[in-house]
């Protein structure tokens, strides 16, 4: 009798360490779904990186990290995104220095007007000691710094005048995002700013609600600035990008090899989109030529001496020793 009660808790047992490791198994293999908003049309270079991002980290980790891809505002404006994306309410986003530093400060540097000589000088900066610098200040907000993905230099348009000196944009009305460092170039160059939501742009332009705007050359030619716009300059007064950041919440729910799979993933997402919008750009000047646009190139030494009190207003809102300190990391490169 006692062998028989011992041999049925024995098969209990082992019965039930069968169950456990395979309801184990089944939590483990259980994928994880996650939300990827963004704000790049349909399209655009952006929306095809994030789209590549997604698809490879899905392949990579055999289908155990699924990401859904929202492009153009679909999850909200770029503020909410962000907002959405440090309660956790979404998993990753693509914000731009001008949205996080709302947060944090020392992105408020990266915007300053003529700062970077080119785009490679750009990514020496951003992708060394600035994200060794910024990173941990995203952490303490609950994000995590994946990588640095592109947007590009912004170029002024307008329907009055072309441009091709400081002199031409004084009282010209230029929409620019709520971000200081475009409101304060603007300004400086003599422009009166307007703020307007990016989707109500395109109509305002149509209606003469205002001058111009400024932005990249894919964002002009993706959301068919040319039909409202005559004038484009290319100014390249600012330089900024998409920075790929990840809730901590969900971040710290991924294995170590999940986590490489995702910031491997990131960079050369971030890297495709780079090398596109770069390969495009003189090929989109002379289409947005052939679509009726007149294209200046003005001589920029004029624009940047003017920008004192951009960098004036700039580090009154950074911080003057942040500002100093990311100076000095442009200097060294």
């Amino acid at each position: 009798m006692k062998r028989t009660v011992l041999c049925a808790l024995v098969m209990l047992l082992v019965f039930g360490v069968a169950l456990y490791a395979a309801g184990a198994k089944e939590s483990v293999a259980k994928p994880i779904q996650m939300k990827f908003g963004h704000y790049a049309a349909d399209g655009h270079p952006g929306d095809r990186a994030a789209k590549m991002f997604a698809e490879a980290v899905e392949k990579r980790t055999n289908g155990l990290i699924k990401i859904a891809v929202y492009p153009n505002n679909q999850l909200g404006d770029p503020p909410q995104m962000l907002e959405q994306n440090i309660l956790g309410a979404i998993d990753m986003s693509l914000p731009t220095q001008g949205a996080l530093d709302k947060y944090t400060k020392k992105f408020a540097t990266v915007m300053l007007p003529f700062v970077f000589r080119d785009y490679a000088h750009a990514y020496k900066v951003l992708d060394g000691e600035f994200k060794d610098w910024a990173a941990p200040e995203l952490d303490k907000q609950g994000l995590v710094f994946l990588s640095n993905w592109e947007w590009g230099f912004r170029n002024l348009t307008n329907n009055v005048r072309p441009i091709n000196s400081p002199e031409d944009v004084k009282g010209l009305k230029i929409r620019t995002p709520p971000e200081i460092q475009l409101q304060s170039a603007m300004e400086a160059l003599g422009a009166v700013v307007t703020k307007i939501s990016f989707a109500e742009l395109y109509m305002a332009l149509k209606q003469n609600v205002v001058d111009g705007q400024e932005n990249p050359l894919a964002v002009i030619y993706s959301n068919k600035i040319y039909e409202v716009q005559k004038y484009l300059a290319l100014t390249r007064h600012v330089y900024n990008s998409m920075v790929h950041v990840m809730s901590k919440k969900t971040w710290e729910k991924l294995t170590p090899e999940q986590q490489k799979i995702v910031m491997e993933e990131s960079k050369k997402a971030g890297d495709f989109m780079r090398k596109t919008l770069q390969e495009e750009e003189t090929g989109l000047i002379e289409k947005l030529k052939q679509l009726g646009m007149v294209v200046t190139t003005p001589n920029l030494a004029p624009f940047k001496a003017a920008m004192q009190p951009a960098y004036d207003k700039i580090a009154q809102y950074a911080g003057k020793e942040f500002v100093d300190t990311f100076l000095k990391m442009v200097e060294k490169n």
